[in-house]
């Protein structure tokens, strides 16, 4: 392998090899031991996973533990778990408590050192851990590794590019943020508070009480609300290797857009077609963190559904399906679905027989449909904002590969 390399994608007016220098060689690990109460203390779960953001304000987090002093611009890189990607350049002084490498830089520019961390070469080294359970980087290992390196104006270049990248991932995720905490407020407001019968904020078209019904009453009067089936039905000694038929759980239903890991034959999706998804279907979470609901999507392998999951089949003469999916949602269903502990995770669900007679308060079908339509926009200006952050953040990873030699 040559000693010298350039990068695939370069700045205007730099056209002089790389290096390979040592890790050590460009920066040196800080030991220096503080417990200052005057100064803020940095932890693990302090730092946003491989986004180099804080996820709370530490400005006043004060107190006498002992760590690696830092100072602005030093690199705080977690060496317990590499793969967390617990990475920091701090523009303040403070203390690094737990398992952290503090990097000052040396003939090197220090933003620069800390993208090159986030390298796949980099990781790919700091993943070279002893250890399974609790496994940390070597730093004989890192320390001695070569990267390749430019001249400290094409690094400091190089940093900045990122920083900017990064100044605006931060920007999307605050506006995502603040988006998605508005849905969850109007969520709270566009729908009744137990024991009333309006809501707090409502369309000024619409007037007069909600009205009071059974929750089954919503429902399509043969089959609107089904529990997967239970024991012996779904063991996995009746899973094949290839047929036309899934089963769908929890986590690929709810969480992975109805991807599939084990499929049945056709005899026993037969027997068991009561328990079938169709689209346009209603699954609700009803194990581990339950009262996450999502709509079956068209497309979809034929499948039965198992017992960690309820579906519902609601009427669509009398209700809305897209109010339905943002009702279910509301602060007060979720309270009332999961016991008082929304998005807990607790292992049993309110059984269904007592869900179908409860008295719920719902809003002629005109409303309904103008509240559906509502938080659909609103739904849809979250997943573009989603979208633009995912897309920025492959844009990152990308540049990482072709920017750094």
């Amino acid at each position: 392998m040559e000693n010298k390399l350039k990068a695939k994608i370069r700045f205007e007016g730099f056209t002089e090899d790389w290096e390979k220098r040592k890790f050590s060689n460009i920066v040196s690990r800080v030991s220096k031991q503080s417990n200052d109460a005057n100064l803020p203390k940095v932890e693990f779960e302090d730092i946003v996973s491989g986004e180099g953001q804080l996820n709370k304000d530490i400005s006043h987090k004060f107190d006498d533990r002992k760590g690696i002093a830092f100072e602005p611009n030093f690199i705080l890189f977690g060496k317990l778990r590499p793969y967390l990607k617990k990475w920091l350049l701090p523009n303040f002084k403070g203390i690094a408590l737990g398992d952290f490498w503090v990097f000052e830089s040396k003939n090197s520019s220090s933003i620069f050192n800390y993208y090159l961390i986030q390298t796949a070469e980099y990781q790919i080294v700091a993943n070279l851990s002893s250890g399974t359970k609790m496994p940390r980087s070597d730093w004989k290992t890192v320390s001695e590794t070569e990267f390749r390196v430019p001249s400290i104006n094409e690094q400091t270049k190089i940093g900045e590019f990122f920083k900017r990248i990064d100044d605006t991932i931060v920007l999307h995720q605050q506006e995502l943020t603040a988006l998605k905490q508005t849905k969850l407020g109007f969520l709270q407001k566009m729908f009744p508070k137990e024991g009333e019968s309006v809501p707090e904020v409502r369309f000024p078209e619409f007037s007069g009480d909600w009205q009071q019904c059974k929750f089954e009453d919503v429902l399509n009067k043969q089959d609107g609300i089904r529990r997967g089936p239970f024991g012996s039905a779904l063991k996995k000694e009746f899973f094949v290797k290839d047929s036309d038929y899934a089963v769908y759980e929890q986590q690929n239903a709810i969480y992975d857009n109805y991807k599939t890991r084990y499929n049945i034959s056709k005899e026993k999706f037969e027997e068991l077609k009561n328990f079938q998804l169709s689209e346009g279907d209603f699954i609700l979470s009803g194990a581990g963190t339950i009262g996450r609901i999502s709509r079956v999507p068209k497309g979809i392998k034929q499948g039965v559904f198992n017992q960690a999951l309820i579906r519902f089949k609601i009427d669509e003469d009398i209700t809305d399906s897209e109010y339905f999916i943002q009702w279910i949602r509301s602060e007060s269903m979720q309270k009332k679905l999961t016991g008082g502990n929304p998005g807990s995770a607790i292992t049993n669900l309110v059984p269904m027989s007592e869900v179908k007679k409860w008295n719920v308060m719902v809003p002629i079908k005109n409303e309904q449909i103008k509240i559906g339509n509502f938080f659909k926009q609103l739904d849809e200006t979250i997943a573009l904002h989603q979208r633009e952050l995912d897309t920025l953040k492959e844009t990152k990873k990308a540049f990482l590969q072709k920017m750094f030699a």
